[in-house]
């Protein structure tokens, strides 16, 4: 009785302990350690960075319109736009890697002219400068301006000049008006007579388009300068003893100063009297003037 009940409990006892062996070697052999996925992942290889244009076979390296590709990204985004445009009356917007052919094609399908004197315009030929219009078509073809740019861009040009010109008139005027009223205190009665011979003189002696296109610092004309018709007044003053006569330019002599010069000239033993001498010719030439001058 006894032997029966002690056998069950030793086999019993042994297939416990196999087991816990053989979930032990599983387990190991199931669930690698922390460290061995770590090392791993270090030896995985990392994605290898490709330069596209390695990629590009030796036959098309040259080729200008690949040499902005940087990456297939972009290789294959501009392709796949191209594609779209396939077949369709459309024109291309050119991108940051568009060469100048591609440009010009694009102001060619939008309706360039074929050259710059082919530009029209709505405005008359004599409403402009033809100079400057044939610079202004030169620059308006080579920068791909169509025929309905240039014009807006000419009309906003010659509405800008038109009312610059307007504003400096207004300016001019007002300077004018002020000079007047300065000179009036300063002159008094005298103010017209003294205005005119300073207005001849400075008409002689400078030219109106110099009086009127002159601009001085502060937005008068020279020709309405205080400071100027002052200094003209005080020469005219000077000289109105004599008459004042033009010379030869614009240079100005009193009758007196011309009656001196020629007792200068013709004065005894001087070349006006000797004709052997070099200068006679040009010394009798000038007392001829000098005399002409005198006798107006």
């Amino acid at each position: 009785m006894e032997n029966q009940t002690t056998a069950p409990e030793v086999q019993s006892e042994q297939p416990k302990e196999v087991a816990q062996e053989q979930v032990a070697e599983q387990q190991t052999e199931a669930k690698p350690s922390v460290l061995a996925d770590a090392t791993t992942e270090q030896k995985a290889e990392e994605p290898k960075v490709v330069n596209f244009k390695e990629l590009i076979p030796e036959d098309y390296k040259d080729e200008k319109s690949l040499q902005n590709f940087t990456t297939m990204n972009d290789f294959v985004k501009s392709y796949l736009s191209a594609q779209k445009l396939v077949g369709a009356n459309k024109v291309a917007i050119p991108n940051k890697m568009a060469t100048d052919e591609d440009w010009e094609e694009v102001f060619n399908k939008l309706g360039r002219p074929t050259k710059p004197e082919d530009y029209k315009y709505s405005f008359k030929e004599d409403e402009i400068n033809q100079d400057q219009l044939k610079t202004f078509n030169e620059t308006a073809y080579r920068i791909g301006l169509l025929p309905k740019q240039a014009e807006r861009i000419i009309k906003f040009y010659n509405e800008m000049n038109t009312q610059q010109t307007s504003d400096n008139q207004k300016v001019f005027e007002e300077k004018q008006a002020a000079a007047e009223v300065e000179l009036k205190k300063e002159f008094g009665p005298t103010f017209n007579k003294r205005l005119d011979q300073a207005k001849k003189l400075a008409v002689d002696t400078l030219g109106n388009d110099m009086l009127n296109n002159t601009i001085m610092k502060d937005g008068s004309r020279l020709g309405d300068s205080v400071a100027v018709i002052k200094a003209f007044s005080m020469l005219a003053d000077k000289l109105s003893e004599d008459e004042i006569i033009k010379g030869e330019g614009t240079g100005y002599q009193t009758a007196s100063d011309i009656e001196k010069e020629i007792s200068e000239l013709t004065e005894d033993g001087s070349p006006y009297w000797n004709k052997t001498h070099p200068n006679h010719a040009k010394t009798v030439d000038r007392v001829f003037k000098l005399r002409e001058q005198l006798n107006g």
